[in-house]
């Protein structure tokens, strides 16, 4: 699932350049699982990962690279991102993916992302978020 061609900005060639590449995207995943670790609104969320949040930090940086429209890190590491697959044996339902959402708006808040970029992404992380759900509640 790939952001649509509206989460460009005028100039920008990508959603990744408009973000402001590769610092950015790091920080914004630094920001989404310390908010995770911190904030216990993100509970539910943060029981899923496990103690050691340092793989799921990388992959989701080498992800969002690409999905943004940037460098492929995480394909050239994995292939196939295959997430539905790759979190199936992870129970999702409506409050985790809400929880996810919520802790990576907020992290797009706190790093600065521009608010139409954050905007436009919020509705592509809903539709991809909305589809990983493997269980009704």
């Amino acid at each position: 699932m790939e952001p649509d061609d509206e989460t460009q900005a005028p100039g920008a060639r990508t959603p990744y350049d408009w973000i402001g590449g590769e610092t950015v995207v790091q920080a914004l995943c630094d920001r989404f699982y310390d908010l995770m670790d911190l904030e216990p609104n993100y509970a539910a969320l943060r029981s899923v990962h496990g103690s050691d949040l340092t793989q799921a930090r990388e992959k989701l940086f080498w992800f969002l690279c690409g999905w943004l429209g940037g460098p492929s890190h995480y394909t050239d590491r994995f292939g196939h991102p295959r997430l539905r697959m790759r979190h199936m044996p992870f129970a999702i339902g409506i409050r985790e993916r809400d929880q996810w959402l919520a802790c990576m708006d907020q992290a797009m808040h706190e790093t600065g992302i521009d608010a139409e970029l954050r905007e436009r992404l919020k509705g592509s992380f809903f539709q991809t978020a909305d589809w990983m759900r493997n269980i009704g509640a």
